[in-house]
């Protein structure tokens, strides 16, 4: 299962849609998009999904759908991507089978070893610090609460890719990936940015 190491996980742009902000992401070099909607119907995140998938295939790109194991299925996603207390994996396995990707978020140590157990691709650690995109944050682990909770991974034999995540800006990702991180994924920052391009996903994909 291949897991990219940048990740971007869909929002409205400030002139547009999650639409117009993925193919900006896409345009720009972007090889993993996450689908996140948050409090619409499931028939309208089907309907942008539907044209997210489009898009990926468009450009070669893996596209994820957060929450809605059914709308992954449907338009053939790459994966899904499961919150703490979103449906259980198990029982997302059971609809996607085997072939599809499944990544769970974690925020401590315990949440690491659920996910690990419940058989997720990668995981999806955070927040790295506050952020607006999401409500009911959990508690924000900076840098030092990475390099202990992988510390705790690495004693534990633990090797599911870990994803940082939560307000993360340019400057923070040399240092999560120095810290052992497999990846990181953003919001915000890939959304309203207007100078990453193409070199930045070759430089962190290597």
């Amino acid at each position: 299962m291949i897991i990219e190491k940048i990740q971007y996980i869909s929002q409205a742009a400030e002139q547009g849609s999650h639409l117009t902000a993925i193919e900006k992401v896409l345009w720009d070099g972007g090889k993993w998009i996450q689908l996140r909607v948050k409090e619409k119907p499931e028939e309208e995140v089907l309907e942008l999904a539907v044209k997210a998938s489009v898009l990926c295939r468009n450009y070669g790109a893996k596209l994820i759908i957060n929450d809605y194991p059914q709308v992954a299925l449907e338009v053939d996603a790459y994966g899904l991507h499961l919150g703490l207390d979103d449906m259980p994996v198990p029982e997302a396995r059971a609809i996607l089978g085997y072939s599809k990707c499944i990544g769970g978020t974690a925020n401590t140590f315990s949440d690491i070893l659920r996910r690990v157990a419940e058989g997720v691709d990668y995981i999806g650690l955070g927040p790295y610090r506050f952020t607006t995109t999401k409500k009911n944050l959990s508690p924000v682990l900076g840098l030092a609460g990475y390099r202990m909770i992988l510390q705790q991974m690495r004693e534990a034999g633990i090797t599911t890719p870990v994803i940082a995540i939560g307000g993360i800006e340019l400057p923070d990702i040399d240092l999560l990936l120095s810290a052992g991180v497999h990846g990181i994924a953003v919001s915000g920052l890939l959304t309203r940015s207007n100078h990453l391009n193409e070199e930045f996903y070759v430089n962190y994909s290597r």
